[in-house]
């Protein structure tokens, strides 16, 4: 730049002095030296405009291509500002690496860390998105749209947020944590949603929840049934043979209310023992086995029943995969929801179609091995699904809403679950594993 004030100012200087020469001319007559001077001012003067403007040029079509990321374009060797360029042009490399590498460092990020990330624009096209999406959601996702009830809640967004909305892959149900953040880049808003699955980690609440309050009923219960039982056993035998009543009737009546007092106290006492089975689970003894194979004994041990109600028992192996299970619980989930649809057909007068179970195993679309037991009964209403796993909810008259809620946590504790699928017919009950 000192250069550059240096020659306007010659350039200046050369002006005035021809100019000055060139009237001297005039007022004194013609002189050949004059007249020389004058023209040799006027070509030094060109000279150096002409340089100026070269220069001027060079700098600034090496200032745009530095600015558009070429830095092969410079100065000379010998021109006085090829030591700032130089500076300048390291620099700009430096900022333009670090830039890149921290690019790819989030890129990298973004692709490794499960919890799925979307980046929107403001019309709602999806700019940015890490392959966790597809991997939770079963679907690629190019605008919010596509997220469902999601979409609500990013449209609606005025500021930063955190929501819990259900939401179904396929069959398979689950609850996510949605969080959406609003910034301002490059003068432009764009919205970061984050989605995260917090399926098991409720099941996980919840099955600590029912543990909690199951020992708690039990211990008070017991505590409660285990006197009453002695009581009225001990009541019962004291009772004298030669004791009179006003009215017989009434030492019958008694007798009747002491025994069954300890029978049903005594009935009590087996359900409590029988329901302590939910909180005091033992933790699975893991080893490999092939499910089918364990599927198709426990089919061979119900089809004589079945056989006897007139009940179709089918068995479909679509895999014949290896899976680390503890055999003894895993086959008493089986045995549970054989059991469960025996009975429900049992119960079913039809005549148009015959009674079927099916037993299924495959794999998901996540590629998850599952076990199915499935019939074509009247299926389970819909206010009901919501409390069929809860411990002591039951719709059966003799039931004890122990066995869903137990071959359900047994399906947790192998790191699976146990889900029930809607069908048009029937009820369907899903043995997934991790």
């Amino acid at each position: 730049m000192r250069n550059f004030i240096i020659l306007a100012s010659l350039l200046a200087a050369l002006i005035g002095l021809s100019i000055t020469l060139f009237w001297q001319v005039e007022q004194s007559g013609f002189s050949a030296i004059s007249a020389l001077l004058v023209i040799l001012n006027l070509v030094c003067a060109a000279q150096i405009f002409n340089l100026f403007k070269r220069q001027t040029r060079r700098a600034d079509m090496v200032f745009r291509a530095l600015a558009n990321g070429d830095s092969t374009l410079g100065f000379g060797d010998q021109h006085p500002m090829q030591q700032q360029f130089e500076q300048v042009k390291q620099q700009i490399q430096a900022a333009r690496f670090n830039a890149e590498q921290q690019a790819q460092f989030l890129q990298a990020l973004l692709i490794h860390i499960d919890l799925a990330v979307l980046v929107c624009d403001e019309q709602g096209t999806i700019i940015e998105s890490n392959p966790a999406v597809s991997r939770l959601l079963g679907q690629a996702v190019k605008h919010i749209d596509d997220l469902g009830v999601i979409a609500n809640l990013v449209q609606d967004a005025k500021q930063n947020s955190r929501n819990t909305v259900p939401w179904q892959n396929g069959e398979q149900h689950d609850t996510l944590s949605v969080q959406i953040s609003i910034a301002e880049i490059q003068g432009k808003v764009r919205k970061v949603i984050s989605l995260q699955s917090i399926h098991d980690q409720l099941q996980l609440k919840e099955q600590q929840a029912y543990k909690r309050l199951t020992k708690v009923l039990t211990h008070e219960i017991a505590n409660s049934i285990t006197p009453l039982s002695s009581l009225a056993q001990t009541c019962t035998a004291l009772l004298p043979t030669e004791l009179s009543f006003d009215d017989q009737e009434d030492k019958q009546d008694l007798q009747l209310a002491l025994t069954t007092l300890a029978s049903r106290t005594e009935h009590l006492g087996e359900f409590i023992a029988q329901f302590k089975k939910v909180s005091s689970l033992p933790a699975p003894h893991l080893q490999p086995h092939i499910l089918a194979d364990l599927a198709k004994q426990v089919v061979a041990l119900h089809s004589q029943q079945a056989k006897q109600l007139n009940i179709t028992l089918n068995l479909s192996v679509q895999s014949q995969q290896l899976v680390m299970i503890d055999r003894g619980q895993v086959e008493q989930v089986i045995i549970n929801l054989l059991t469960n649809a025996l009975d429900v057909l049992k119960q079913l007068n039809t005549s148009k179609s015959a009674k079927c179970i099916e037993v299924r195993i495959a794999q998901n679309a996540n590629q998850q091995l599952y076990l199915e037991v499935s019939d074509n009964g009247t299926g389970i209403s819909d206010h009901v699904i919501e409390m069929i796993f809860v411990p002591f909810f039951t719709t059966k008259q003799q039931g004890s809403g122990i066995g869903l809620s137990l071959s359900r946590q047994i399906m947790l504790n192998h790191g699976g679950d146990l889900v029930y699928i809607k069908r048009q017919q029937g009820a369907c009950f899903r043995c997934v594993f991790g």
